[in-house]
């Protein structure tokens, strides 16, 4: 009785201790949200809304269960160019007070909400309008098969707020449950588990468990099919595309498999993905469960899938392991830059990856070239207060994250490195953190006390100060070497038979980013008559040729120039045409000419980055 009587004391301390362990989150200052989550939070969400492509609105309730921390009297939302109609609380419905603060450029308005010191539930009645930069509403001529309208999603990195009343920071997670009534002759897919098959209702439920900060929040609705890749993936896509897309995509589960085996089980279920028009505005989006994808990816010959390598990384690094503010979004794409390179090496083979590495670099060098060396912007750990969010999103946080982490695995070794970035996964999984806590999280079980080590590492230069460390590695590809050494030869001998030694998208790519600065029409219309980059050639190798063309004034593809940037709205590819016209008088009035009748297709994001080149 004794011993009964103590081990039931042991056990109470050692509850209570565990009870104090498990302390309420404290969330980091976000500048990018009016919301105040250490009094006031979001945990999960359960949303009722209505798809109308007439009026092009969303329309419906938002009920937020709430964890009311400070026990006080408001809890504020985030929310831009929506209406809300009306605020009640509970499951009974009770309305309550609200009122919208003032706007911010780029962060819309702070919605305050009256609440009681006992309130879980916020219902929040509203609908969204044409000016939200979210959602992009397509007409039946914008689609692949032309018949049927489409909308889709795009919310990081502050945009959800413009379809959604929420608490907008990738720092506050939650849950979602969510109803979507379309038309019926749609089907709507959202970042949760998805239906693959339409139903006759046009009333699709989704549940997603797993806790996702907001800009993961994502919706498409459309005439679009499914296909199955494997027991766990798939893909959407409209009838005219789907069949094409699987074949594209046939590596996908093999990719998924790599991952798993390099960083640990894939914690979401199905990993699907969708190929959107033309008019979405990134290579691909992380959303869980279903990356939305650009159709620019479509090269034919499985020659552009790295892309996908990239967002299936974030399944890991960036949806599991998330940054707690956009400040820290190295923490998400430099590390997701690494994951796409190891398991584009796993399924692809080394030759690959190292051809790879040396255009990862030369992006990163070009990139710190064009923005200067000295620029705070080419930190690690940026500062994006006051402005819009998306200014941190260059190439420096993937390629500068990326050889920041392949500066790590030479320095430890990759064995060691991967255990590292397993441990990593899981411990933080389902968690927001800031580069703070990954640099405490490094040091401890990392570097510990080895002085060397770190010295050899030099982690605040990466991550604190502007331009490249001096301790970068170089990467060296031999399939490169050979292509520089036909380089030095081909103005000599000729470019006839070329193309039957530069085959692949990764040395076409090399081969025309090296080309002599002093290229003469005369041997661009012979190296264009040899590999038809102009007119043939994938979305990558269009866009390089072309860069060059605007260059060197090279007339004969200014009408496929047109044609491509009329075609997509794939921001990060257009920009570096655009940044070229624009530096001659006549290049000026011709990117104007042409942003004019391109204005309609792109999203609205792609719209405010070209006006800001243009003026």
């Amino acid at each position: 009785m004794k011993k009964l009587l103590i081990l039931s004391f042991l056990f109470i301390i050692g509850s209570c201790q565990k009870k104090e362990v498990a302390k309420t989150h404290q969330f980091v200052r976000d500048a990018h949200t009016f919301s105040k989550p250490n009094e006031a939070v979001v945990k999960h969400l359960d949303l009722d809304i209505k798809v109308n492509f007439d009026a092009q609105t969303i329309s419906g309730k938002a009920s937020w269960t709430i964890e009311n921390t400070a026990k006080g009297n408001e809890i504020i939302f985030d929310e831009n160019t929506l209406n809300i109609t009306k605020v009640t609380l509970g499951v009974d419905e009770k309305e309550t007070q609200f009122k919208l603060g003032d706007a911010v450029e780029f962060h819309g308005r702070p919605l305050h909400i009256t609440i009681e010191p006992n309130t879980t539930k916020v219902n929040i009645y509203y609908y969204t309008t044409k000016d939200g930069v979210a959602l992009q509403w397509l007409k039946p001529e914008q689609t692949a098969d032309k018949k049927y309208p489409f909308v889709f999603s795009q919310g990081q990195s502050i945009w959800s707020r413009t379809w959604l009343p929420c608490q907008d920071s990738p720092d506050i997670r939650f849950t979602y449950n969510a109803k979507v009534t379309v038309p019926k002759n749609l089907m709507a897919l959202m970042s949760a588990v998805n239906p693959q098959q339409k139903n006759n209702t046009g009333i699709y439920t989704f549940k997603q468990d797993k806790p996702i900060p907001s800009y993961l929040m994502a919706i498409a609705v459309g005439d679009v099919e499914f296909k199955s890749i494997d027991n766990r993936t798939g893909v959407y896509a409209e009838h005219t595309v789907i069949d094409k897309a699987k074949w594209e995509f046939a590596e996908l589960g093999k990719m998924v498999v790599a991952a798993e085996k390099l960083f640990g089980p894939y914690r979401w279920g199905r990993y699907d993905v969708i190929v959107l028009p033309p008019s979405f505005p990134y290579g691909g989006m992380e959303n869980p469960n279903l990356t939305f994808l650009t159709p620019t990816v479509l090269a034919g010959d499985r020659s552009l899938t790295s892309l996908l390598a990239h967002e299936l990384g974030h399944s890991w690094s960036g949806n599991l392991v998330t940054n707690a503010t956009w400040d820290d979004i190295w923490l998400n794409e430099g590390f997701t830059t690494y994951v796409e390179h190891r398991i584009g090496e796993e399924v692809f083979g080394v030759k690959e990856a190292k051809m790879q590495d040396v255009l990862s670099r030369k992006v990163l060098q070009d990139n710190v070239e064009e923005l200067g060396s000295t620029s705070p912007d080419t930190r690690l750990k940026v500062n994006t207060t006051g402005r819009n969010p998306d200014d941190g999103l260059s190439d420096i946080p993937y390629e500068k994250g990326y050889a920041f982490l392949q500066t790590i695995e030479a320095a430890v070794g990759r064995k060691k490195f991967d255990a590292f970035l397993t441990n990593y996964f899981t411990t933080h999984a389902f968690q927001s953190i800031t580069t703070t806590d990954f640099v405490a999280y490094f040091s401890e079980t990392l570097i510990k006390s080895e002085k060397g080590l770190a010295e050899k590492i030099k982690l605040n230069d990466w991550i604190y100060k502007p331009g490249i460390p001096s301790n970068i590695t170089t990467p060296v590809s031999e399939d490169f070497n050979a292509i520089d050494t036909i380089q030095k030869k081909w103005r000599t001998t000729g470019v006839k038979g070329l193309s039957k030694k530069i085959k692949s998208t990764n040395e076409k790519q090399h081969f025309i980013d090296y080309l002599p600065k002093d290229l003469t029409i005369d041997e661009m219309t012979a190296i264009d008559k040899e590999f038809n980059f102009t007119n043939g050639g994938n979305f990558v190798i269009k866009r390089q040729w072309f860069i060059i063309a605007i260059q060197h004034q090279y007339k004969i593809a200014y009408p496929a120039i047109e044609t491509f940037l009329t075609s997509y709205s794939r921001t990060g590819s257009l920009l570096p045409l655009y940044k070229e016209m624009v530096k001659t008088p006549e290049g000026i009035i011709w990117a104007k000419q042409i942003y004019a009748k391109a204005k309609p297709g792109y999203h609205a994001t792609t719209v405010q980055t070209v006006k800001d080149i243009l003026q």
